[in-house]
Formats: C-alpha cells, structure tokens, sequence
C-alpha cells in the first residue's frame, strides 16, 4: 500500500510557481477590492446624500453689494425703481433677509405686489430672472432668503413645512406696513411647494405660478432612492421602504418635521387661488408628472404649461408671456391700482431691469439685431 501510495504521489504533475507578472496582477486587483468601497459604504454615503439633499444642500452664498441684486435704484422703461433691503424677524425667532423693489412713483400708496419663492439650495437672487417682466406689469415684487438658506438664519431647510411659516410672515409684514393692495405668489421647486401648502390656509392670495412643484416629498424621496440604487449608491437588496423609513427617521432627529407631513398635493384639494402651474419636460429631479397630478388634483380655476428643458433651465419667453397675462387678470391690473410701463418693441424682459445693452458696433452690419 505504501509503494502504491508513493507511487502515485511521485506520478502527480508539481504545480509550477506563478509567474511574477501573474502575481502582480493579482496583488493589483487584490488591492482594488480594498479600495472599492463596500456596498455598506455605498448605502452609507448614498443615505447621507439623500438626507442632505433634503434638509441641508448646498446653502446659496452670495453678497447683496457685488451687485448680485442689482443697483439700490434704477430706471427701467422711463420709471425709477428702488430696492430696498432689510432683516425681518418671524415668530418661529429666525431672521430673514429680504429685498423689495417698488416704483417710486405709483398712482397709490400700496399696489398689488409679488412674492418671489426660490427653490431648494438657493436665494432670493433667484428672482432676479423675472424681474423685468413683473416690474413691466406695474407691481412691487418681494423677494427673501427662506429660513435655512441665503443670508437667513436657520441651519435646515424643510421643502415647505417651516417655509410655509416664513411666507406667513412675509406676507404679515406687507399688510402691516399698509404698502401693497393684492398678493400674488411665484414660487420654484420648494417655493411653489411652499405656496400649495400655504395657499389653502389663506384664500385672499389673489393667484400663484407654481413652477416645478413636487407633489409629495415621500413620493420624491422614493425616487431619489430608486436613483440612487440605479447608480450603485444602494446594496442591490435594499428596500426601498426601509431607505424611506431611516431617512425619515433622521430628517425628524435633524430637522424636527415629518417627511410625511410635506404633502402638497394633499392641499390641491383644498386650495381655490387661481393657479398656474410649469414643468420641465426633461426634468429628471421633479418629474412632470408632480405638476401634472398636483393639477389634477387642483379645486381652484388652473392651468398647466409644458416648457423644454430641466429642473433648472431658463424658462423660455412664452412661459413668461402667458404668466404676466394670467397675472394681470387675476390682480386686476388697471390703471386704478398699478401702472403697467410702456415696454420698447424688441425689448429682452429675461434681461434684468437695470442691463443697458452694448452700442451697437458699426463695423458689425447685424450688431444692432443682437
């Protein structure tokens, strides 16, 4: 047995050492695996990502004297204007920063005015891409950093939930101080969410232009989630539910609101404001279909327009045409309450108020088309 044994031990081949570049290739990928995160790492920064997505993004910085918002006064279509800026404290004790561009001669001493919401990582400089064509219409607008963004003091935002309070404020402080007849809202992203859930709890908003409104924030987070899953930032496994679970969870820790109370299409119901309503048609981050249910869902007289573009493209010229003549029917803008300014033929309203164009140049024959 022992002959036999050696016998077949002595017949096996010897397996031959590996070659110095086979060894080094598997050193190699030995340690990418170590440096390739896990899929805990991955759920763990994909998780944190989306929980700062919601109640800490970027916070928008900027400073009101690089002219950011424009000169403190200027003249726009023959009339003066002036921008005045100012800190105002609200019940919940935070302190927003405001800004209010009112014309200098008006026919009254308060006019229709509106209010300007910007949306989730940015700041009342946001309004400034609209503020040619609503000064046009003869109005004051307002515009103020939301508690937790811009210069206002706050540490999270809450889509909504604490901006709803804020907009409260605001619109407290403009009827205290007696200098402006109607209120219309604009609101983008967060800000048109905050307005859903503010318009129905205050019926004298005369109208709101919702732009990219998301329906629910429940809904949104569960395709952030599936987004991220999509991306490798979530172990395959993963239930969607369970991610939705630890996200509320941590918002409510952080921020101290329920994602499940962020829920404006559950006002849409209720709300009889005059409302339009813009989605993006390539909006990957606040898909169309939020507008689209919200007004669905919608009591009051609505409208809904489709723009090209995504989630932060400038809207087109035609987006603002239809909301300056949905504004002016719902204000009443007439000579009684507002002086709409004569606006040159060919005019750019997407400009800022204060933008003079350049000379045109006489070695350029089409440089006066620009």
């Amino acid at each position: 047995m022992g002959n036999k044994s050696s016998s077949n031990s002595s017949s096996r081949p010897s397996a031959s050492p590996p070659s110095d570049e086979a060894a080094q290739a598997a050193q190699a990928e030995a340690a990418d695996r170590a440096r390739r995160p896990s899929y805990y790492a991955m759920a763990k920064q994909g998780y944190s990502d989306l929980v700062n997505a919601i109640v800490r993004p970027p916070r928008a910085e900027y400073d009101p004297d690089d002219g950011s918002l424009g000169p403190v006064a200027f003249t726009f279509c023959g009339a003066m204007f002036t921008r005045t800026d100012f800190a105002l404290d609200t019940v919940r004790g935070m302190t927003l920063h405001c800004s209010h561009w009112e014309p200098v001669e008006r026919v009254a001493p308060a006019i229709p005015c509106v209010i300007y919401m910007h949306g989730n990582s940015s700041a009342r400089v946001e309004a400034v891409g609209c503020l040619s064509y609503l000064l046009s219409l003869g109005v004051s607008v307002f515009a103020f950093d939301f508690s937790g963004s811009g210069m206002s003091d706050g540490e999270y935002v809450s889509l909504g939930y604490y901006e709803r309070e804020d907009l409260a404020d605001v619109i407290n402080h403009l009827r205290a101080t007696q200098v402006c007849t109607t209120i219309a809202l604009w609101g983008r992203s967060m800000g048109a969410a905050t307005a859903l859930m503010h318009g129905d709890r205050d019926p004298s908003i005369a109208a709101m232009v919702c732009d990219s409104a998301f329906s629910d924030l429940t809904t949104l987070a569960e395709e952030m989630v599936e987004k991220g899953r999509e991306q490798g930032l979530w172990a395959p496994g993963m239930i969607v539910s369970m991610a939705i679970s630890m996200i509320r969870s941590s918002v409510k820790k952080l921020a101290k609101f329920d994602i499940k109370d962020i829920s404006p299409i559950s006002h849409a119901p209720k709300c009889f404001i005059p409302a339009l309503f813009v989605a993006a048609e390539d909006d990957a981050f606040i898909l169309p279909a939020h507008s689209e249910n919200i007004h669905n869902a919608y009591a009051g007289d609505k409208n809904i327009i489709i723009v090209d573009g995504d989630h932060n493209s400038p809207r087109p010229q035609f987006m603002f045409h239809s909301a300056c003549i949905f504004l002016k029917a719902c204000l009443q803008l007439d000579n009684t309450n507002s002086t709409p300014l004569q606006v040159e033929e060919g005019m750019n309203l997407l400009m800022p108020p204060w933008y003079v164009p350049p000379p045109p140049d006489p070695s350029c024959p089409f440089s006066n088309l620009i």
